[in-house]
């Protein structure tokens, strides 16, 4: 089955340059569910931020702790169905309007990134339908079964012997070729999370892979032209994306997460997950300090009767438990890095965002384990937000609305009918129908 066999995922209209729109955008994580309505309007250029065509103003959030989910993955239906609900909600009452469809975020799933090449003859000038030619040999590759197509990004066009051409069209030559970037996930956690949402009576405009909000928000175009790496920290993974030339150019992701710190305090110090995560929080770091042993924290642990005692212990003990968890999956990292090729960029910029990238001392031990430049990424360029949802938790979700403002990149082939839907009003189940029958 070719790429175009494994559109589950619905496709976005990209946003015209000159008209304002409402959006309703869903952040499903493992430990949080952020739901927010923005009016995006045209805007003049901002000079580190030229690929924006608008400026996205906040009209109503919604917060709530996320059910259901491990991994970023789909567990149990009905609670995620709940969270979502709540914060659906919550943003509907604060922006005055009733949602009828949003744009997903997706972080489990194993993402992951298959480039496809092909090149086709032209004569004289390069027209449309010379691109529209070369792209659709790109993506008739068959991929792993089971897995679903989440973005389709030309990553740049080749003429004869010149590379690196980002849009070749009337441009005279003999062999036009392209570079094609493909983000997959697991197909089985795409649909649950389609249909999570879609049991709350929702549309689903499109689902995008996390890593790559989390980097339309938090890069500046310097950054992404020049090649940096986002680590985009979460409950329950940790997905990295790569950008270079501006483009994103390689996905990833490992099934291990803040959640993860939060259990091993919870084991360590036998206290509950929930007391874990509030030490973790006020207490908390990735490096040890001389005071470490002298400051104490009481750490409630529970006794015969259910009652919380709390039993006093040097920050130390905290320290010592979190501080490996912390550099394995920096190493994870490392690793899944140096595969990718991105060990060998020059001056290695990576960029930090989501909730668990909050952690003290988190930044100075990616410096000494990434062995580059690194810094924490808010979401830049968004007007109304909360001082709350100014932090790195919440890059992925103002990322989904600079999505649409992008999406005009990516490359589908057109089809009146079948599983490529422009817009996400077709039912989840007719669709799920078609894939069940094109596939078997």
């Amino acid at each position: 089955m070719s790429l175009s066999g494994h559109g589950l995922t619905p496709r976005l209209k990209p946003l015209s340059a000159r008209k304002s729109a409402i959006l309703s955008v869903l952040d499903i994580g493992t430990s949080k569910v952020v739901c927010v309505v923005a009016e995006l309007k045209p805007s003049d250029e901002v000079e580190s931020l030229r690929s924006r065509t608008h400026v996205a103003r906040i009209l109503g959030i919604g917060h709530q702790r996320s059910a259901g989910l491990k991994s970023g993955v789909v567990v149990d239906l009905e609670a995620a169905e709940s969270a979502i609900r709540q914060a659906v909600h919550a943003a509907e009452r604060m922006a005055k309007v009733e949602i009828q469809s949003v744009i997903v975020s997706l972080t489990g799933g194993r993402l992951a990134s298959e480039h496809f090449e092909a090149h086709v003859p032209v004569r004289g000038a390069v027209s449309n339908g010379d691109v529209h030619r070369v792209l659709d040999a790109a993506s008739s590759y068959d991929l792993r079964r089971g897995r679903a197509v989440l973005h389709a990004l030309p990553t740049g066009f080749s003429l004869d012997a010149q590379n690196h051409i980002v849009d070749p069209a009337g441009m005279i030559g003999e062999q036009l070729g392209v570079d094609l970037h493909v983000v997959t996930t697991e197909a089985a956690a795409a649909r649950n999370l389609m249909l999570a949402v879609e049991r709350c009576h929702l549309g689903v405009e499109a689902v995008i892979a996390s890593p790559y909000a989390s980097g339309l928000s938090a890069l500046v175009d310097d950054e992404a032209d020049m090649g940096c790496a986002v680590v985009d920290m979460g409950a329950g993974t940790t997905s990295v994306g790569i950008f270079s030339n501006g483009h994103l150019v390689h996905t990833d992701a490992i099934a291990v997460g803040g959640h993860h710190v939060t259990m091993d305090i919870a084991r360590g110090l036998t206290t509950r997950v929930s007391a874990a995560e509030r030490l973790k929080t006020l207490y908390g770091s990735a490096i040890t300090s001389s005071a470490d042993d002298r400051d104490m924290i009481a750490v409630p642990q529970v006794d015969e009767d259910e009652r919380d005692v709390p039993n006093h212990l040097p920050k130390s003990h905290l320290v010592r438990i979190i501080k490996p968890r912390v550099e394995e999956i920096l190493e994870l990292v490392r690793d899944r890095l140096k595969s990718a090729g991105f060990a060998a960029q020059a001056g290695r910029r990576v960029v930090l965002t989501g909730g668990a990238s909050q952690l003290v001392g988190l930044p100075e031990t990616a410096r000494r384990i990434l062995q580059g430049q690194v810094r924490v990424g808010r979401p830049l360029g968004i007007k109304g937000l909360p001082e709350a949802a100014k932090g790195p938790a919440f890059s992925a979700v103002v990322g989904l609305l600079v999505y649409p403002q992008v999406a005009h990149i990516e490359y589908f082939e057109p089809r009146s009918s079948g599983l490529f839907q422009s817009t996400g009003t077709d039912g989840y189940f007719s669709r799920v129908g078609r894939w069940i029958r094109d596939s078997f």
